[in-house]
């Protein structure tokens, strides 16, 4: 059997780790072609130590100098720059692209992948938020293999019929229920939300990942953003997905059925079960992940979601709801927020307020192509800022 070669996008981030963890564990199976990182010059230096891949690419002309003298005398070509990651993803000799730069800066990349007709494993939500209708049209034109990586959808897959068709009714699907664990601050009152320190919101109590997602994970924008990644990714309407609070994250997403069946994917937290599945797909192989210990867990419990103490998940479903441009105005305003809240320019509770305030500023119009999309996001991420001078919103 020919490994499978692969490009990765994000090689240093939590899930590019990952990764690598799964590939190492089968290196039959598996040769890394390109590894591409923004700034962790160090820790992708490593990894192209360990796995030589043809390409490595990173965010600047200095960061690429720096990385060259690291890796002299080794057969690896270094690149930089937006252009460079889109190149990786479209590369004749790759078979397979780990889409998982975080936020807007990997959408070109992974449809450039899409647009080439790879398989690709998509960890990078923010891409179907984005861009949904031009993404999915990209995948069925091109033929690519889209298969999710975020836990929640990757069970949801799992759960869903072989063969399903884009109409999930036709399946006997009811509705699916997306569960979240709720992130630091589920039991928290909304006013210790005020006061709330980015180490605090970093500190997940289930998942290890990065700031940014993290962060979200806290306001809970991550499972906004989620429900319309979901909607796009299984053509299911808003008012099918339900939000659950899941605070053990064991059961990581369900499908109800209309005869009362309801198909769950459970395992320990860990983001190499969904790796290992969509990188074997559909073949099953060993992820270095331990077996669930339902003794050790005990039990399962399950709530609603207070809308009121995170208003991320409402706007969220009220960005899907107006359609057009409007998730990708969101996912601007969400990313311009988070970045202030991380830099401590504002608290927690302000990253609602300005993601709100930036909705009601710039009306949704439709998107047809990728120039449509990155213009929205353009308005929205500068709107953001404009409004983030506002004493009000702080």
């Amino acid at each position: 059997m020919q490994p499978q070669r692969l490009t990765i996008l994000g090689s240093t981030g939590s899930i590019g780790v990952s990764t690598l963890d799964v590939v190492r564990r089968h290196p039959q199976r598996y040769r890394v072609v390109a590894l591409c990182a923004h700034r962790q010059v160090d820790k992708l230096a490593e990894q192209c130590r360990e796995f030589l891949p043809s390409y490595a690419v990173v965010g600047t002309e200095a960061l690429a100098h720096d990385l060259r003298g690291r890796l002299a005398g080794l057969s690896i070509e270094v690149l930089h720059g937006p252009q460079a990651l889109c190149q990786m993803a479209e590369l004749a000799e790759v078979d397979a692209v780990m889409a998982a730069i975080v936020g807007a800066a990997g959408l070109a990349p992974t449809l450039a992948a899409v647009r080439c007709g790879k398989k690709v494993l998509l960890a990078n939500k923010e891409a179907l938020v984005m861009a949904g209708p031009v993404f999915m049209a990209a995948v069925a034109r091109h033929g690519a293999t889209l298969l999710p990586i975020d836990s929640e959808h990757n069970a949801i897959f799992q759960s869903l019929p072989i063969n399903f068709s884009s109409d999930l009714s036709r399946n006997g699907v009811r509705r699916i229920l997306l569960t979240a664990s709720g992130g630091p601050f589920r039991n928290a009152t909304a006013e210790s939300l005020e006061s709330v320190t980015p180490d605090q919101a970093c500190a997940h109590p289930n998942w290890v990942m990065g700031r940014k997602i993290s962060v979200d994970s806290a306001s809970m924008m991550n499972k906004g953003l989620e429900v319309i990644e979901a909607h796009y990714l299984f053509n299911v309407a808003a008012d099918k997905i339900q939000v659950v609070i899941h605070p053990q994250s064991v059961i990581h997403s369900l499908v109800e059925y209309v005869d009362g069946s309801v198909l769950a994917e459970l395992g320990n937290p860990d983001m190499r079960t969904p790796i290992a599945h969509a990188l074997a797909f559909p073949e099953r192989i060993e992820s270095g992940v331990g077996p669930l210990d339902l003794f050790q867990v005990g039990r399962l419990d399950f709530q609603e979601p207070d809308n009121r103490r995170f208003p991320c998940l409402s706007l969220a479903y009220r960005a899907l709801a107006e359609e057009g441009s409007a998730p990708a105005l969101l996912n601007a305003a969400n990313e311009v927020a988070v970045e202030a809240f991380l830099a401590g320019t504002i608290g927690f509770t302000a990253i609602p307020r300005v993601i709100e305030a930036t909705l009601d500023a710039i009306p949704a119009v439709a998107v047809g192509s990728l120039d449509d999309v990155m213009g929205a996001d353009a308005q929205a991420r500068a709107k953001a800022r404009e409004l983030l001078a506002r004493e009000s919103l702080r």
